[in-house]
């Protein structure tokens, strides 16, 4: 059941098997279904999920209705309503299964004791905010007076499995660009 967390944090950093068992206690496995609701729109998220399987996606909806796709999470990886779950104020996006997931989750009081006490744990915890600061500024920047055609070559070499995990109609809300763009741009590459 741990095998892909602990993976995931020796990748990271060197840590001794006591540390990683503590670590463990702190996780609990939920099983989801597809499109499960993890955190609502107007709800303060309360856990941190690692994907042992599956993935999850967090999105707002915009005033025509449409999703706004702001993050992905595969299996391997650490995935919440981040500023939520920090400020512990109401999320105003949405955090939900892409399809059936294995998920590890541990609670915000748990995640931040770990981090508190165990410095390897705090490495991992900055690995996360690294990555979710890297990954946002590059999109950021990098879709700025970008093409729908410099998206997609964008989202391939940045995020070269995106495309291949989630729907045409997911990967283009991420892109901010509409489906049947995204399809004729896919069949030209």
């Amino acid at each position: 059941m741990f095998k892909l967390l602990e993976s995931y944090i020796k990748s990271i950093t060197h840590i001794d098997e006591a540390s990683l068992n503590m670590i463990f206690t702190k996780f609990s496995i939920l099983k989801t279904g597809r499109n499960q609701t993890l955190v609502d729109y107007d709800e303060v998220c309360k856990n941190h999920y690692f994907v042992n399987k599956g993935g999850v996606r967090i999105y707002a909806i915009n005033t025509d209705g449409m999703e706004i796709i702001r993050y992905f999470a595969f299996q391997g990886e650490f995935g919440t309503a981040l500023p939520s779950l920090i400020d512990q104020k109401p999320a105003f996006e949405y955090l939900k299964t892409i399809e059936k997931s294995e998920l590890l989750t541990i609670s915000r009081t748990d995640f931040y004791e770990l981090v508190d006490q165990i410095p390897e744990f705090a490495l991992v915890y900055r690995r996360i905010l690294e990555k979710g600061f890297i990954i946002a500024q590059k999109r950021i920047y990098g879709f700025q007076g970008f093409s729908a055609l410099e998206k997609v070559i964008w989202i391939k070499t940045h995020q070269p499995n995106l495309l291949l995990k989630v729907s045409n109609k997911m990967a283009a809300s991420y892109l901010g660009i509409s489906p049947s763009t995204l399809s004729r741009i896919k069949t030209k590459l």
